[in-house]
């Protein structure tokens, strides 16, 4: 059974995230904010709620958990599941409240939802996934989002409607990252953790 690191930085969805995980079959979970745990892990996940900037913070804020991430998923590839600001944590920067360094993983930046017409932000609720280029992770569907700001970049590999175009997956190699919440998505949700926990990148 993989050992899965689910990383504990103070950022909200914790264990409803861990709930996912046992729902999906996963058994051997590590909550944690140990670099050691994280480097022994055979998979990782990274969570997140709330804004850009304190979850960078956070991340940061733990002695060697950055450079742990790195090596862990980066250099050795290790299977990696970053949720809602988990995922936006994967670009180069996000500029809710300044501008904050992410752990440039994936070429892109984290911009505020355009109000527009009939458009709402937060953007909020059920609403389709539809995959822009094939991957194993991600099958078109139905998830459910909450965010008001969303990543602008590369490696897409899915997206949502909300006055347009707003990223819903990205990723590349070993990482994936999804803007909805798998734990709150049902049956669509747990799906697509299972896949995560049986994907051999």
């Amino acid at each position: 059974m993989s050992a899965i690191a689910l990383i504990d930085y103070g950022a909200g969805n914790l264990y409803s995230v861990h709930n996912a995980l046992k729902a999906a079959g996963a058994a051997n979970i590590a909550v944690t904010a140990d670099p050691e745990a994280v480097l022994k892990a055979d998979r990782i996940v990274l969570p997140g709620v709330g804004a850009y900037g304190a979850c960078a913070a956070g991340l940061r804020v733990i002695p060697g958990m950055v450079e742990a991430l790195n090596t862990r998923v980066r250099q050795q590839g290790a299977p990696f599941l970053g949720v809602c600001v988990g995922m936006q944590l994967m670009a180069d920067a996000g500029e809710e409240m300044g501008t904050h360094p992410g752990l440039g993983w994936i070429p892109g930046t984290v911009r505020a939802i355009a109000p527009a017409p009939g458009v709402h932000v937060p953007h909020m609720g059920w609403n389709d996934v539809v995959p822009a280029a094939p991957h194993p992770l991600i099958e078109a569907g139905e998830a459910y989002f909450l965010h008001s700001f969303a990543f602008e970049g590369e490696d897409v590999l899915a997206t949502t409607d909300h006055g347009g175009p707003v990223t819903a997956a990205i990723g590349r190699d070993n990482m994936i990252g999804v803007q909805f919440h798998p734990e709150k998505s049902q049956r669509y949700g747990i799906a697509l953790v299972e896949r995560f926990l049986a994907w051999r990148p």
